[in-house]
């Protein structure tokens, strides 16, 4: 495992959920107002997590069906039970070999997740392999490079004062290409041509210091992974750091910003 993703933790559906969910929820909900997808389309999700975009899709689109999938057993079966419907078929599956047919899915779409997959190229191939020849690509992922996720860039600029080798784990460093222009040049590589790629933005807010530190905590995600494997001395220091940052006596808001891209397979 390469040094930047060995704290990238994905086995505690519950614990990403107190650390992501609810920005999950919200960033998902705004994807999905932009998006403004047809209704009664059958979708495929990779990297369902545990289930916002699933549940936004269910509630904005009016699916005929949605094959959410996931590389974490855990996820999988967090999403099943948090977001149960009929049209839904929760599935373990990697992003590069999909559970679809060749051309039989209208939608493919995927929040917060294709940043993760190591070879992104064959991902947006597969992607293109199950879509019929008027199929949408639609995906989405966090702003890092601009600090697009605030809290998590805070977290990462403490933890790098404290400790010089966790600049190399922020995944501002670790991914360079999620901006405009990056994004639209993976796209053009994997030839799919117009993609249109827009921001989409929400505040996060912590009503006191410990509510945005507690999550941190629980080990889920690469920033948690990183936290809960300190020693007790340095879980403290970057804790304080963190403090006297954000100031400790009251809400914290800080913006959340992640980059939209969709684009018609015939585009």
């Amino acid at each position: 495992m390469a040094m930047e993703a060995k704290f990238d933790a994905w086995s505690q559906g519950q614990s990403y959920e107190h650390y992501m969910g609810r920005w999950s929820q919200r960033i998902a909900a705004a994807f999905l107002a932009w998006l403004r997808p047809a209704t009664d389309r059958q979708w495929l999700e990779i990297g369902c997590g545990t289930g916002a975009l699933t549940s936004a899709i269910l509630a904005a689109a009016a699916p005929c069906s949605i094959i959410a999938t996931d590389a974490s057993k855990d996820f999988v079966e967090h999403a099943r039970a948090a977001v149960p419907d009929e049209r839904v078929r929760y599935l373990v599956a990697d992003a590069l070999s999909l559970p679809s047919q060749d051309h039989s899915i209208d939608i493919v779409a995927s929040a917060l997740v294709l940043n993760f997959i190591a070879d992104r190229p064959a991902a947006l191939a597969e992607m293109r392999r199950v879509l019929r020849p008027d199929g949408q690509i639609a995906f989405y992922v966090w702003d890092y490079p601009g600090g697009g996720v605030g809290f998590i860039d805070a977290f990462w600029k403490a933890a790098a004062e404290i400790d010089p080798e966790a600049a190399a784990l922020d995944e501002s460093t670790r991914f360079p290409f999620c901006t405009r222009e990056g994004l639209a040049d993976l796209c053009r590589a994997a030839g799919i041509a117009g993609a249109e790629v827009v921001p989409i933005e929400i505040d996060t807010l912590f009503p006191d210091f410990e509510a945005f530190w507690h999550p941190f905590t629980l080990g889920a995600g690469p920033a948690p992974g990183y936290c809960t494997r300190l020693s007790e001395d340095r879980r403290m220091a970057l804790k304080e750091r963190l403090a006297a940052k954000l100031g400790a006596g009251g809400p914290i808001s800080l913006p959340a910003r992640a980059w939209a891209v969709r684009a018609p397979l015939g585009g």
